[in-house]
């Protein structure tokens, strides 16, 4: 049913993410899918990274810890932006398009009072993508 799972993570929130991941690794295990863990950073320093190589380091360092965790295999991609906080909903859309996933599994939180104004990046994903987008909080 599904070939390739593509999960954003946010390096600084990685508590969060293990019920997405775990999640994630079960629907790959049932279906013998692959697992592609999406960061997304920019070229100036972050307090997660100094440079987008570093990033990229602390991002495969991360899936590989959840393909220790799990069992499963989790390929990290790092995707650069400008400015995340701005755009980050299109650069997880090129991404689901340039990796060919056919389900994207993102963690999410409680919807509070911004999100009656604007949608979540989970939100927007499930509302503007052909992909089939499960959220999970």
């Amino acid at each position: 049913m599904f070939t390739k799972i593509m999960i954003p993570v946010d390096l600084g929130h990685t508590e969060q993410m293990d019920k997405a991941l775990s999640v994630a690794a079960d629907l790959a295990s049932k279906y013998s899918a692959e697992l592609h863990i999406v960061g997304v950073t920019q070229s100036s320093p972050t307090q997660i990274a100094r440079t987008p190589d570093l990033f990229a380091q602390k991002l495969a360092a991360f899936a590989a810890e959840r393909s220790s965790a799990t069992g499963m295999t989790f390929a990290s991609h790092c995707e650069i932006s400008h400015d995340p906080s701005i755009d980050l909903d299109d650069v997880l859309m090129r991404a689901i398009g340039k990796l060919g996933a056919d389900l994207v599994v993102m963690a999410s939180h409680v919807p509070g009072f911004a999100e009656h104004l604007f949608a979540s990046n989970a939100g927007y994903l499930a509302s503007h993508s052909k992909t089939s987008v499960f959220i999970v909080r």
